[in-house]
């Protein structure tokens, strides 16, 4: 059986020159261990076009699978679809292969083809990488002829330059240093390639992008010294990257470089990204160093697009995990007034902000904004809220928060906004919702997860990767009414357990502060039952307020003052049916496990919405 492979191929690529796709045969495979300062192994192959060989030729770690599937075996041909040949020092030259496509198992092939000679710096070639048919032989001979060299490339008619020809090949289009294909243009500072071509392997290009958000500084210190920092996104037509700054580089460009903008940028360093903090569908990120350079792109940009969201609807928000960061579009049903609060760790004063959205799921989930964009924030005109990056968290239920690395955007021009505001508009203002967070809406057409207490422990919620949600109609059966209450520290925001220090004072160890005063919080056990079956659950300061009908301060002067008083708030509580939301988690304490139920929300029934309910669900019974 005759075989192509691309003669000449080997020594003009190691001689800077860019071949398109490129058929070669694998002749050598060495796995190279991972290192300590390597995180994955690497694989070297020594490639022939049936003339010369070369050996220093690398696989990308992602093509690591076809190595260890056998798909590369010895004599394999392969036609290389996307790769880089990087100059590692003066004289050596390495090929990282990207993209790689078996044309003929080596199984197959049966042999060497050709009697390749070891490539060598500064080897002379008439050759031009003309695709010949082979056969492989035990002498090694390659039955086909070779073109005559052609006059002007190393002939009598003097040296020529090659055609240009694209080193990075495949389906993402480069242009300039690297040649150009399919018309694409060329930067003031070099080619211009697409973001998702983008790997670690290259280290000439350029980028043609708009920046989609651009943080403020960030600082931090640590044993390891202090620093600042800044972050921008990027976008162009093919995807997303995520550039950072610091020290130096912080104050160089941070002043340079406007929202919405479109830059030139290039010689930045690529790493791979750290996906726990960042939405952004690129798997690596941008490091900005003393080499970058930034041009603003003056001409017009039309082609590059805005930023790009992958909205989450806010009924799906149970099901994904805690601290997932996601994106999410709503109308600002309410907006709350500002507060402040200090953080546990730099004890700093930060403003925040709460607003409930909700969308044509019917579902609405609390939205928390911080820092400048809760003070400007127009609490007016149900505006529509777009965030990219907000992370769920579990606190009260399912709850968002906007991070530094978060953007928000009020009133966007999108479809998916221009969609909400006709639904919001027509019949969104009048519809009855369910809510994620809190109590809201609990006594009006109920959360549409409704389950009895035997249905939570047939369906075994609580036992997955996330906390399952329920709401269920119940009563108190009974309270551990002896550690009900805990003396807190009086602080706004902490709520850790004080000690009493016998001297009128109380400490606060996550403070690490005295106080002369303390506040009582509520932490209630009791035994929950509704008609099929019962069971234990916590409640903390806020859904127990609402349970008992005191607040936690009143019944600790209780407490302390009239014990009679104090029983008597919990025997009224007792067997009065309550809509109750609640969260179920296994939780491993001590290497034993249980299933923790906690309720996050309470509120008196409704019945004219609940009995609309219970109709509900014999029509629906009625229909099976």
């Amino acid at each position: 059986m005759t075989y192509s492979l691309t003669q000449g191929a080997v020594q003009r690529i190691m001689n800077g020159e860019d071949i398109r796709n490129p058929v070669l045969q694998i002749l050598g495979l060495k796995k190279i261990t991972a290192s300590q300062g390597n995180v994955q192994d690497r694989y070297r192959l020594l490639l022939s076009d049936g003339l010369c060989q070369a050996s220093s030729a690398m696989l990308a770690t992602q093509l690591n699978g076809m190595a260890e599937s056998g798909q590369l075996e010895i004599n394999t041909i392969i036609q290389m679809d996307k790769y880089l040949c990087n100059q590692v020092n003066n004289d050596r030259r390495v090929i990282i292969m990207l993209q790689v496509s078996v044309l003929n198992p080596g199984s197959v092939v049966g042999g060497k083809i050709g009697d390749p000679v070891n490539y060598q710096p500064g080897m002379n070639s008439n050759l031009q990488g003309q695709q010949i048919g082979t056969t492989p032989n035990p002498q090694g001979q390659i039955k086909s002829s070779i073109p005559p060299k052609p006059q002007g490339f190393l002939g009598k008619g003097g040296p020529a330059q090659p055609p240009q020809m694209p080193a990075f090949y495949g389906n993402k289009g480069t242009s300039g240093v690297a040649g150009g294909a399919g018309g694409a243009s060329t930067g003031p500072i070099g080619a211009v390639f697409e973001i998702d071509s983008l790997t670690p392997y290259q280290n000439r290009w350029t980028i043609k992008a708009r920046v989609t958000k651009k943080s403020g500084i960030r600082t931090w210190s640590n044993s390891r010294g202090e620093g600042k920092l800044f972050s921008i996104d990027l976008i162009d037509q093919s995807g997303e990257i995520r550039a950072t700054a610091f020290n130096q580089e912080c104050d160089k460009f941070y002043e340079m470089i406007e929202a919405n903008k479109v830059y030139y940028i290039s010689k930045a360093a690529l790493k791979t990204a750290n996906k726990a903090y960042t939405t952004i569908k690129n798997d690596y990120e941008m490091t900005f160093n003393h080499d970058t350079q930034l041009v603003p792109c003056n001409e017009a940009a039309a082609d590059i697009p805005q930023m790009q969201h992958d909205f989450v609807p806010i009924n799906g928000l149970a099901q994904i995990s805690k601290d997932s960061l996601v994106d999410i579009i709503g109308v600002c049903k309410h907006a709350a007034d500002t507060s402040t609060i200090v953080t546990k760790t730099t004890n700093k004063e930060l403003t925040k902000r709460e607003l409930t959205l909700v969308d044509d799921t019917n579902t609405e989930v609390r939205l928390t904004l911080w820092g400048d964009e809760a003070e400007k924030f127009n609490p007016t005109g149900n505006a529509i809220v777009a965030v990219k990056g907000a992370r769920v968290s579990d606190f009260g239920g399912v709850s968002l928060s906007a991070l530094m690395s978060s953007t928000t955007t009020i009133n966007p021009d999108i479809s998916e906004a221009h969609r909400l505001r006709g639904w919001w508009d027509s019949v969104g203002n009048t519809v009855q919702t369910s809510s994620l967070t809190g109590a809201g809406g609990m006594g009006g057409g109920g959360p549409v997860n409704w389950k009895t207490f035997l249905d939570v422990q047939l369906e075994n919620l609580g036992h997955g990767n996330a906390p399952d949600w329920f709401t269920v109609k119940a009563c108190v059966v009974f309270f551990r009414k002896e550690n009900s209450l805990y003396q807190a520290c009086p602080t706004e925001q902490c709520n850790k357990k004080v000690i009493d220090s016998g001297d009128g004072t109380y400490r606060c160890e996550k403070c690490g502060k005295d106080f002369n005063s303390f506040k009582w919080r509520m932490i209630l056990s009791m035994n929950l039952a509704d008609f099929t079956e019962s069971t234990w659950a916590t409640c903390f300061s806020d859904g127990g307020e609402a349970l008992l009908g005191v607040s936690a301060q009143e019944l600790g002067d209780m407490k302390v003052n009239d014990e009679d008083g104090f029983n008597r708030v919990f025997e009224a509580a007792m067997f009065k049916p309550q809509i109750l939301k609640m969260r179920v988690k296994t939780d491993t304490y001590n290497d034993e496990t249980r299933l923790k139920t906690v309720c996050v929300a309470v509120s008196p029934v409704n019945w004219k919405e609940y009995n609309k309910k219970l109709v509900e669900d014999i029509h629906k019974l009625a229909a099976l």
